[in-house]
């Protein structure tokens, strides 16, 4: 805020009078806090310290050592220099003792050979002093002003940082209290070199008090956190001292404005960066309690790295760099993308019954989605793996895992997801055997789904219809708990059935419709994993490849622990090429006509008879019974549909690549 001895003497006023520095240059650097006029010899008496007095020497002690004691005193009490203008006590020059004696105790001492009016120094002086202050205030204001718009607008912390970079020209860190990075912005340095280490050298950096600065290492530092919980710090990096400059000596002090003390030039930063470095951490503070339910900060910077590798929205060397900040190390590592998601899009309801409380609840869907994000690095931590983890969309949570080598891959797989389903089970109450199932479209835990319209012997349809003994389970659909179902094969009894809500008390023996329930279970969940890559260039590849698998793998019908692209088959190979424009052209060219007569009958809904009749192998029988048709409709149907489509539902080859262009349309429909 104030200027500097040397910059005094660059001024007009004094360069009028030819000044000349005879002693003292090691304190040129000394801010001038004020101009006083003196010419008694007993002036240090009346100063505070970081005055500039200007003499004539008229009344200075006229003895050697009268002359060491003046120059003693001031300097004792720290004022910033003393210029002498010669003429009319001293002709060609100070006394060569008084010259020794500011040169020893490093006081700066100017002569000025020509005669100066010293007010208008006083003025030039002043003047610089009111205007760096009205700067200061000004900036002042703007930081204030600034942090208040991000507070209202709650702005994300790496909003937050780059404004505080930007204010202060400085480099500035977000760290837990674990010494992650959380946010940076560089400020134009390399990001690199600023974070190369970070842990240790922030370690290293423990200045007392909430708020205060490190002369050792540059840094300026401030506490994050409200209501008595603080949960990282702020650093901004000054160029005025530390690492990156280093100030000239200064071999006296100057006192303390309130207490008077004397003690070291002050090398810290200017007022206004602290006060930047509060707001700024206000803000964080403040963000985090709107946030409260939301993501953990470190998530969220999971989230914007693999967001990063999805999009190519930042390079892989930051991504790289920020995640090492993070304590994720990405390079040198074998990779593997893996998604978990829910089979079923939708967001259970609130339990309760149909026109109740069966409500869907717009907030069942982001919940769930944290709890699996939970589960997710739960399991993560049990299985004690590595790697960036977050929901990667509205229904999948995505892992891109930093393994040793490719050898430990099927390994690591194996643990995380044993470690998830036991984390889901431990979560979810067991079901009882006569609860009821859930909404249509809901599979039980363990139990095999059935296709549309299908139902198992023994339990009410969920759909309108009859139930038929004996229907093949299909693709999607719901199954009743307690059924003696088993996995794919038969090779023996399905897992427990595990809901997250007991049955409704309606539920019961009163005819009413089965509960809505709030959570599914472990078998709900599909978990996918892509290729394995050796460098983080490729890890798109792998996380891509798990997304698509994931979504081919919710028409499976078996539980895999893992699925990997050669589980999905002809489905998955589809859903792989579902943006393909020659393959949507492809269930146009098969299906169009169909499509088109069900969206002028909706009632008749055609292509529903010709799933049913391809998925039964095209027995009549059964696909009639999977329809809850009569056989006659069902045939009649049939030959309707023949027309439409001009094809000969008896021939082979054309039900083959019907049957393709409807998991192609399958494929196409899925998100």
């Amino acid at each position: 805020m104030f200027p500097t001895v040397r910059e005094v003497l660059a001024l007009d006023p004094v360069r009028h009078g030819a000044p000349r520095l005879i002693a003292g240059e090691a304190g040129l650097d000394r801010p001038v806090r004020w101009v006083h006029v003196a010419e008694v010899p007993d002036i240090a008496t009346l100063l505070r310290g970081g005055e500039l007095v200007l003499t004539t020497g008229i009344g200075l002690p006229a003895d050697d050592a009268g002359l060491r004691v003046f120059i003693g005193a001031l300097a004792d009490v720290g004022v910033s220099g003393l210029v002498v203008e010669l003429g009319r006590r001293y002709v060609t020059g100070v006394p060569r003792v008084m010259a020794a004696a500011a040169e020893r105790r490093g006081l700066p001492l100017v002569e000025l050979r020509r005669a100066t009016p010293f007010v208008r120094v006083t003025e030039a002086v002043h003047a610089l002093i009111v205007d760096a202050q009205l700067t200061e205030l000004r900036a002042t204001e703007e930081i204030h002003q600034r942090f208040t718009e991000l507070s209202v607008e709650g702005a994300g912390p790496a909003e937050v940082v780059r404004q505080a970079a930007e204010l202060s020209g400085c480099p500035v860190v977000l760290e837990n209290l674990s010494r992650q990075v959380l946010a940076y912005d560089p400020a134009g340095e390399s990001a690199e070199l600023l974070l190369d280490g970070w842990e240790q050298h922030s370690r290293r950096i423990s200045p007392a008090g909430r708020t205060a600065y490190d002369s050792d290492s540059g840094w300026l530092v401030t506490t994050v956190g409200a209501r008595g919980q603080d949960w990282g710090r702020l650093l901004l990096r000054w160029p005025g001292g530390g690492e990156l400059t280093t100030p000239a000596p200064v071999p006296d002090g100057v006192p303390d404005p309130e207490t008077g003390r004397v003690g070291p030039m002050p090398g810290g930063p200017p007022t206004r960066l602290t006060i930047l470095v509060e707001r700024a951490a206000s803000a964080l503070a403040l963000g985090r309690l709107i946030r409260r339910d939301a993501e953990g900060l470190e998530r969220q910077i999971h989230r914007t790295l693999l967001t990063a590798l999805l999009d190519h929205s930042r390079p892989v060397d930051e991504v790289a760099l920020r995640a090492r900040a993070l304590g994720v190390v990405l390079e040198r590592r074998h990779l593997v993308g893996v998604v978990v998601r829910y089979r079923a899009d939708e967001p259970a309801a609130e339990v309760g019954s149909p026109g109740e409380s069966g409500q869907v609840d717009p907030e069942a869907g982001p919940a769930r989605l944290r709890d699996l994000s939970e589960a997710v690095g739960q399991a993560l931590g049990e299985a004690k793996l590595t790697g960036l983890s977050s929901a990667i969309d509205d229904q999948a949570v995505g892992v891109l895992l930093a393994l040793p080598d490719a050898a430990a891959e099927e390994r690591a797989l194996a643990a995380f997801a044993a470690a998830l389903r036991r984390n889901r089970m431990d979560a979810a109450p067991a079901r009882p055997p006569d609860a009821a199932p859930a909404r249509p479209g809901t599979s039980v835990p363990g139990a095999t789904p059935a296709r549309p319209g299908a139902s198992v012997p023994g339990a009410g349809s969920a759909r309108t219809g009859t139930t038929v003994p004996g229907a093949t389970p299909a693709r999607t659909g719901t199954t009743a708990a307690g059924a003696g179902s088993t996995r794919p094969g038969g090779t023996g009894p399905a897992a427990p059935a595990v809901l997250g809500a007991p049955p409704h008390p309606r539920s019961a023996g009163s005819g009413a419709p089965p509960p809505l329930l709030r959570t599914a279970g472990p078998a709900a969940v599909i978990v996918a994993a892509g290729s394995g890559v050796g460098s983080l260039r490729e890890a798109r590849r792998s996380l891509v490849e798990a997304r698509q698998v994931a979504d081919a793998a919710r028409r499976d019908r078996r539980e895999l622990p893992i699925f990997r692209l050669p589980h999905v088959g002809l489905a998955g190979l589809l859903h792989l090429l579902r943006d393909e424009p020659r393959l949507q052209t492809f269930v146009e060219r098969e299906l169009g006509a169909l499509l088109a007569y069900d969206a002028r009958h909706p009632r008749e809904q055609l292509l529903g008879t010709l799933r049913a009749y391809l998925e039964q192998g095209r027995n009549k029988s059964a696909g009639a019974a999977a329809a809850h048709l009569s056989r006659p409709a069902f045939y009649e149907r049939l030959a309707r549909i023949a027309r439409i489509l001009d094809v000969d539902l008896d021939s082979v080859e054309a039900c083959i690549s019907l049957h393709v262009a409807l998991l192609a349309l399958d494929a196409v429909r899925t998100p």
